[in-house]
């Protein structure tokens, strides 16, 4: 036995006690990318929604993406902001669980719809005629259903896998929130074990997410330098240009938390930050600011507002 061995009600969090005479300094910077982030997420929501013209399968992925990375900021930041005003950091071992549970099946489930994403690009650059046959809004729908369902299943077993036992004293999570690395350490049974399996379905789930979404621009590359004119190569880059950076920054914040080796040192709860609070944050501000027909939707309902006012 690691400790003494006993039945836990609740975990103490952390978080960012370390760092005292910052706590306030990171509530408002926090609190403020926070509010960004909805603001930007929820425009997008709004303007997908209102513009017939963007109610296509590549504005129906973006409008999942934003809803989904709503619901996964709204799992970790507002307890964390929380945290950050109080001495008594606690959270109930089912509520740690659910934290756990909604944090990876968002997690995934914007990885899958990432990878959707770039699969709806391939087929409109490669497969230009029979695109509209191939990615309807019906099969976009089923296969954000799909993403969802695909998600939850990885984050419920893994959730299970790591809740199936007991837990030792004491009840110290050294994390701002329930990761999973922090609340394997805690288990009285083979951590390690478990630790090694969670961290193996998270990473093949991750790498393979991302080499399917690589495996795609390769053609989708390979079909554009084949195009002759010069303008019609950078209409087919300037539709990829905001996915892509999107998935430069979402995988590569994600592969420093869950690639980084045990006891390879750093404080595990700084390095956590840019995945969960500063990917959520870029994301709308990449797609709004790179995309042209965003921007277009944006000035077409701010005039329609300036002439509703006159």
């Amino acid at each position: 036995m690691k400790a003494n061995q006993t039945v836990l009600k609740e975990f103490i969090l952390v978080g960012f006690s370390s760092y005292p005479h910052v706590r306030t300094f990171l509530f408002v910077l926090f609190f403020g990318l926070y509010l960004l982030t909805l603001t930007g997420n929820l425009a997008i929501l709004g303007l997908t929604w209102v513009d017939r013209s963007l109610h296509t399968p590549m504005y129906l992925f973006l409008r999942a993406l934003s809803f989904s990375e709503t619901c996964y900021t709204l799992t970790i930041i507002p307890k964390m902001l929380a945290d950050l005003l109080t001495e008594k950091r606690s959270i109930s071992v089912p509520g740690c669980g659910l934290q756990m549970c909604f944090f990876l099946g968002l997690g995934g489930t914007n990885c899958i719809i990432l990878t959707l994403m770039g699969y709806d690009r391939f087929l409109a650059i490669c497969h230009p005629l029979r695109y509209p046959l191939l990615m309807t809004n019906v099969v976009c729908g089923h296969l954000v259903v799909s993403a969802w369902a695909r998600g939850f299943l990885i984050s419920v077993t893994e959730t299970a896998l790591i809740f199936g036992g007991s837990f030792c004293t004491p009840n110290l999570i050294h994390h701002f929130f329930c990761h999973m690395r922090a609340v394997v350490r805690l288990s009285c049974l083979d951590s390690d074990l478990t630790e090694l399996v969670v961290t193996m379905v998270s990473v093949s789930g991750l790498m393979g997410t991302f080499l399917l979404i690589v495996t795609t621009y390769v053609f989708i590359l390979s079909t554009v330098f084949r195009i002759p004119s010069a303008k019609g190569k950078q209409k087919a880059f300037s539709t990829c240009a905001s996915h892509l950076t999107v998935v430069i920054v979402h995988f590569g914040f994600a592969a420093i938390v869950y690639l980084k080796p045990e006891g390879s040192g750093g404080d595990d709860t700084l390095i956590a930050v840019p995945y969960t609070v500063i990917t959520p944050f870029l994301s709308p501000l990449i797609f709004s600011l790179r995309n042209r027909d965003m921007k277009n939707a944006f000035r077409k309902l701010l005039a329609k507002r300036s002439f509703w006012n006159t």
